[in-house]
């Protein structure tokens, strides 16, 4: 069973009030961005509670799988994936986009060869695992793996 909900809002947390995100986007919530880069603050002034984050996150991820499956490159290393090696797919899409997961075509395609031992190597040789070096580790176990141990405990 997906468990694509817990590891989102464990890796990108929650703020009921808007901020600024590592790039610079104004974000709320569960990492949803809600304006463009370098956006004044003072212009997005409202609360999101968490039982309405956490509906709204949803909506975000539905549509992140659907627009996955839509792209055939991606749609390929899905067919190889059992849930969590999915779910790890889907939270990369969701924080940098379906596009910029696509950019991992090579790891993508040995995801899709069923060589997850390889995919999680491409993963963790990425301009991405140096930007977020402790979610990039713990993606590519559970890519390796195929389990959800390394977040026990924590989702």
């Amino acid at each position: 069973m997906s468990q694509i909900i817990g590891i989102l809002s464990y890796e990108e947390g929650y703020r009921e009030k808007p901020y600024r995100d590592t790039e610079g986007f104004p974000t709320v919530a569960c990492g949803i961005k809600i304006g463009p880069k370098g956006a004044d603050l003072a212009n997005y002034v409202f609360t999101v509670p968490k039982k309405v984050g956490d509906i709204w996150l949803q909506v975000f991820v539905d549509s992140v799988i659907t627009q996955c499956r839509a792209n055939p490159l991606i749609y390929a290393a899905l067919q190889q994936c059992n849930p969590a090696r999915a779910d790890i797919i889907y939270s990369m899409a969701y924080q940098m986009g379906v596009a910029g997961l696509a950019s991992f075509r090579n790891t993508l395609v040995m995801i899709s060869n069923g060589n997850f031992t390889g995919g999680s190597s491409g993963m963790l040789q990425s301009l991405w695992a140096k930007q977020t070096p402790k979610r990039a580790q713990r993606h590519a176990e559970v890519m390796r793996t195929g389990t959800y141990d390394i977040y026990k405990g924590l989702i």
